[in-house]
């Protein structure tokens, strides 16, 4: 894994993450991590072709699939399934730690009776953005078992593989159990809120307003208001100087680039107002996060 991407959201022309995988020969990524309040890593909504799994360490956290948050406990694990917009955040200012892992679904494609049979009825179902398994689930044990194990082979694809063939069978049968449920439906207006997510990370750097964000996605400025609400929890202009500051934040752990340039490049009018809107996401000024990462 390169580790000036660390934590850092990378996305494609379309929108979507592309995740920085520990090999670039096999497309898994595997961390024991953590998240504390005001790392760049928190609340970043984001989506990929792959299958995220998140088993919970320690503490609490939230986790927000299509706009449902879910609090999440030591021992619950939860798989967010291919392409659904998504992000964890701190609960209370606590830090929480977890092993996250992403794998991509073509792991296990070894044939087409397989894909057909085994993968595809579970990441092309829209009523299933994701799974939960808590401490009143019979899988759970299992399942967190399984994926606390998986830090220990991240370098191995075979044992990976074989590890993801164990994980599946009982997120298949989970499914199964489940079918669709009224915490797990499809919305149709999640294309139009992907669509104005791509548009802002594409043009942050520039002078844009509420109307062009709205009219990326061919809707109302009132139903933009109201999908970043339901999506991400907050308006789509603070949604734009979040993603402003993070970018700012990125400037100021790789280089000494000065702060009229780091505002220049991020899309604010000058430093003062960059300051006051990073101190607003991170509670310190630009110098002082620098500082911290000297």
């Amino acid at each position: 894994m390169k580790r000036d991407v660390m934590g850092l959201i990378v996305k494609r022309d379309d929108g979507s993450e592309i995740v920085n995988y520990d090999d670039p020969s096999f497309p898994s990524y595997i961390y024991d991590g953590w998240i504390a309040p005001k790392v760049t890593w928190e609340g970043v909504p984001h989506y990929h072709e792959d299958i995220e799994i998140m088993t919970i360490k320690e503490g609490r956290l939230e986790y927000t699939v299509n706009g449902n948050s879910l609090l999440l406990r030591e021992g619950d694990t939860i798989v967010i399934n291919s392409n659904q917009i998504h992000y964890n955040s701190c609960v209370n200012g606590e830090v929480a730690k977890y092993v996250i892992c992403v794998l991509h679904p073509s792991i296990l494609v070894n044939s087409v009776s397989v894909e057909m049979q085994a993968v595809r009825p579970i990441i092309d179902n829209p009523d299933l953005p994701y799974l939960r398994f808590r401490y009143i689930n019979e899988r759970t044990d299992s399942i967190r078992n399984l994926v606390l194990g998986l830090p220990d082979i991240r370098h191995d694809p075979f044992a990976i593989t074989k590890q993801f063939y164990q994980i599946w069978d009982i997120i298949r049968k989970q499914a199964e159990s489940l079918g669709a449920t009224e915490e797990v439906v499809s919305d149709p207006k999640m294309q139009s809120f992907k669509s104005m997510m791509l548009f802002i990370a594409n043009n942050y750097q520039k002078q844009i307003t509420l109307g062009d964000i709205a009219a990326s996605g061919n809707i109302s400025k009132s139903l933009c208001n109201t999908l970043f609400h339901q999506y991400v929890g907050e308006s789509p202009i603070n949604y734009l100087m979040h993603l402003r500051s993070r970018k700012v934040a990125e400037l100021l752990r790789s280089g000494k680039m000065s702060m009229s340039k780091i505002a220049s490049l991020t899309g604010f009018g000058g430093v003062s107002y960059m300051s006051e809107t990073f101190r607003k996401f991170f509670e310190k000024s630009p110098r002082e996060y620098r500082k911290q990462w000297d």
